[in-house]
């Protein structure tokens, strides 16, 4: 491998395509690891194209709720040294003085990561957990089809790493009249979605009934995706493939426009009001 820049490397390939060809470059997307940690204590490891790791990690707490708004952080910085292979691998995320965050609310949040045999988990369970944590949306409002489709489109003319290695996805906020807040591509979907939540955290763009009205996905559309919709008050979610099952469920819950496979000008309306 040569040629490495912080979200590509090139590398050497065979092509085929019906009989061996000639050896050629080809482009590949950054794949490291990022241990996100809250004033010294880890509490998580994800697999990430590198850059915007800030912006990942506010996000990702955000969604967690450690943080409420960006007032609740004093910085965040990569740890080690510069220079060293480890470097810019782990984010250590510090309060503001005065401020506590508390690493333990991820724990007590996630009871469906450990198994028993004793009691099981359903996904009823996971969304009830979300109706106690926020109020459901305003599912009065509709957004216009040739919205969607703009919004769409914009993002995938904004996806200059996956137009250079096909091996990204990639998440952006739109207002409802179509301006593009931020689009972050990123190997992992729920990645690029908390790069997104992370920028409108620190833009102050956070605010139910104003500014974002769209989050617009290029994969299809999990429950944790539309879970951190509804955690950054987004009302719509827009995606370029399927919505799982219990996405539907919890966007029908909480009062979410998830539309699925939006492409060709054509599109599914899982739940929600489109005009």
């Amino acid at each position: 491998m040569r040629a490495k820049s912080e979200t590509s490397v090139i590398h050497r390939v065979t092509r085929y395509d019906g009989s061996i060809g000639k050896s050629t470059d080809d482009v590949l997307v950054v794949e490291e690891p990022l241990e996100i940690r809250v004033a010294g204590e880890s509490v998580a490891v994800t697999m990430r194209t590198p850059g915007d790791d800030r912006a990942l990690a506010l996000g990702f707490l955000y969604g967690e709720g450690i943080i409420r708004e960006i007032g609740d952080v004093g910085r965040a910085e990569h740890c080690g040294r510069p220079g060293t292979p480890e470097y810019g691998n782990v984010i250590d995320v510090l309060p503001r003085p005065g401020e506590i965050l508390d690493p333990e609310r991820i724990r007590a949040g996630r009871r469906g990561t450990l198994t028993s045999s004793a009691c099981g988990v359903c996904g009823r369970e996971q969304i009830e957990d979300m109706m106690q944590r926020c109020q459901p949306m305003d599912d009065n409002r509709a957004v216009r089809t040739a919205m969607i489709f703009y919004a769409q489109e914009q993002m995938r003319q904004s996806q200059y790493v996956f137009a250079q290695t096909g091996g990204v996805h990639a998440a952006a906020a739109f207002s409802e009249t179509g301006d593009m807040y931020c689009c972050f591509e990123d190997i992992g979907r729920h990645n690029a979605v908390d790069k997104v939540v992370g920028h409108l955290i620190e833009t102050h763009n956070i605010v139910e009934g104003e500014g974002v009205q769209i989050l617009a996905v290029s994969s299809r559309a999990s429950f944790e995706i539309v879970q951190k919709a509804v955690v950054a008050r987004i009302p719509v979610v827009v995606a370029v493939s399927a919505a799982s099952s219990l996405a539907v469920d919890l966007a029908q819950a909480m009062g979410i426009t998830l539309i699925g496979f939006v492409r060709d000008k054509r599109m599914v309306i899982y739940t929600g009001a489109v005009q």
